[in-house]
Formats: C-alpha cells, sequence, structure tokens
C-alpha cells in the first residue's frame, strides 16, 4: 500500500472518529443532577479567621528542602546581627505581615547577591588588574557584609518612613474623631467610621485594632497593642486617652483636640529645629553659587569701564 492512500486512510478514520465524538456529545441529555449541581455545591461554613490563609508557593519542594539551611542562617545571623525580637518588633512597627524567618531568608539572598557581587567584581579586577588574593577576597567578604546590612537598614528604614506617615496623619484623624464624638456617636463607632472612611496607615492601624476586638481581645489591651505596634508617645497618649474614656465615661472630643493640637505643634518645632540644624548647609549654595555671581554683575561694569577710560 503507498503512503499516500495510508495518510488517506488514517484522515477518513480521523474524520469519522471526530463525527462520532460530536455526535455523542450532541446526543447526551444533561441530567437534573448535572443541571442543580453548581447550585447545590457545599460551601465552607467555617469561621473565616480558624481558616489557614497561608500562601503556598509554587516552590514549596525547593523550600522544603532549603529549610534547615535558612533555620541554621537565621541563628548565625541572630548571633551577628539583631535579636529575633527587634526582627518581630521592626517588622510590626513596618506593617509588615511577613515572620522573623522570611525576613531571614530574604536577608540571606541579599547577602548572596552581594556575595555575588563581590565575586563578579574581584574576578574582573584578577583578570584586568591582576590584584592580589587577599584583597579580592576582602572585597567578596565586605561585598557580603554590605547586603547582609543593607537588608536590615532597610526594614529600619521602612518602619520610620510608616511612622512618619502616621505621624502625619495623626492630627486629621483626631479632628475626625472628635467630630464624630461630638455629633454624638459613640468612641468605638467613631473609630469604626473613621477606619472604614480615612486611607492611611493609622487608619490601617484603627481597622487592626478593631479586628482584635471583634475578635474577642479587650478594648483596653487592643489600644495597649495599637500603642505597642508603633514607636509614636503621640499614638500611646491617644491609645491610653481613648482607653480611659471608654472606661470612665469621660469626654472624648476636647482630649483628641489637644493631642491633634499637640501634634502639630511638635512638627512646627520638628521642622524649625531641621531647619537650624540645617543652616550651615543651606549657606552653601549662597555662599558659592548666588554670591560669585552677584560680584560678578556687580565688578564687570567697572572693569569694562575701565577698559573704556584707558
Amino acid at each position: 500500500m503507498s503512503p499516500a492512500v495510508t495518510g488517506a486512510l488514517l484522515g477518513l478514520l480521523g474524520g469519522i472518529g471526530l463525527l462520532l465524538v460530536i455526535a455523542g456529545l450532541r446526543g447526551r441529555r444533561i441530567s437534573l443532577d448535572e443541571r442543580l449541581a453548581p447550585a447545590l455545591r457545599p460551601r465552607d461554613a467555617s469561621s473565616g479567621l480558624l481558616r489557614d490563609h497561608t500562601v503556598h508557593s509554587p516552590f514549596g519542594v525547593v523550600e522544603r528542602i532549603l529549610s534547615p539551611w535558612v533555620s541554621d542562617a537565621a541563628h548565625w545571623f541572630e548571633r551577628l546581627g539583631s535579636s529575633r525580637a527587634d526582627v518581630q518588633r521592626r517588622l510590626d512597627r513596618a506593617g509588615r505581615a511577613d515572620t522573623v524567618e522570611q525576613f531571614r531568608a530574604r536577608q540571606l539572598v541579599w547577602t548572596v547577591l552581594g556575595l555575588v557581587v563581590g565575586l563578579a567584581a574581584a574576578v574582573l579586577l584578577a583578570a584586568t588588574r591582576g590584584s592580589a588574593v587577599i584583597p579580592l577576597v576582602a572585597l567578596v567578604l565586605l561585598a557580603g557584609t554590605v547586603g547582609f546590612v543593607a537588608c536590615d537598614r532597610r526594614l529600619s528604614t521602612l518602619a520610620q518612613q510608616r511612622e512618619e506617615r502616621m505621624l502625619a496623619e495623626f492630627p486629621t484623624v483626631a479632628e475626625l474623631l472628635a467630630l464624630a464624638v461630638t455629633a454624638g456617636e459613640g468612641p468605638m463607632p467613631a473609630l469604626e467610621r473613621v477606619a472604614s472612611t480615612a486611607r492611611g496607615e493609622l487608619s490601617g492601624e484603627i481597622s487592626t485594632m478593631l479586628a482584635d476586638v471583634r475578635a474577642g481581645a479587650p478594648i483596653a489591651a487592643a489600644l495597649t497593642a495599637m500603642a505597642d505596634r508603633t514607636n509614636l508617645p503621640s499614638l500611646t497618649r491617644f491609645a491610653e486617652g481613648v482607653a480611659v474614656a471608654l472606661e470612665r465615661g469621660t469626654p472624648l472630643a476636647d482630649v483628641l483636640r489637644a493631642q491633634a493640637q499637640d501634634v502639630r505643634e511638635s512638627g512646627r518645632r520638628a521642622l524649625m529645629e531641621a531647619g537650624g540644624k540645617k543652616e550651615v548647609v543651606m549657606l552653601v549654595p549662597v555662599v558659592f553659587l548666588i554670591l560669585p555671581i552677584t560680584v560678578v554683575f556687580a565688578v564687570f561694569p567697572s572693569l569694562a569701564t575701565l577698559q573704556i577710560g584707558l
């Protein structure tokens, strides 16, 4: 049998099979169970607070293989750098949901990247300039140390920036709370209203505090935990004032307005202090840019006149 005939027979058989499949799909009737299955699909009735919200990585096998080394590296990093409690404290201040182990793994990655960059620079210097071995090894170790310290400093910077944003948002949030309380709402409904309408880091912290209260935590304990997650004295005073107002029924609007005014005054004082510290730096463009240009504009006409007179 020739190949052409064989190909034609195979194509004919394939077409017949496709027609049979299409005919079978058209002739198959959908049962009542299949029609009602999407509407009657069982749903998980358990509480959302008890569900596992862990995000599973597609590299789960690699994570399980490398987890012992990451754990050992975390203990080694704790001996060299900050402790576990300090890292957890800064993670809370930065508003990060990462665990200490995840931060240590990221720090390990930064260190390895620094070593790789240092190794590449060392190989380049050895190939082009023929440098000695000891300085090149020191360069590689220095690059790894820079990666280790840079990751740690980045976390501290994120925490500080977040607290600065919270401090800038505090007067507005306090005024909104005072306005809601003055309008007749209670402290907790006022907090819920501000958390639902405002946008920012401080409103996010208030939402977390309200979630703790809904989960069963006492209000005073939730407010104290919110103050402990940050390093801001104004937020600590705010939490204490709200807790005292809830426990004793004292007026809260005047306290909130006074706290907002105190934060604004402290911001002005901080701005004046920063301007005083940078006074010498502010003189640099005046002395080296504006003053020479002024002198040139003042002296040049005189020099031109003298040259014309001569």
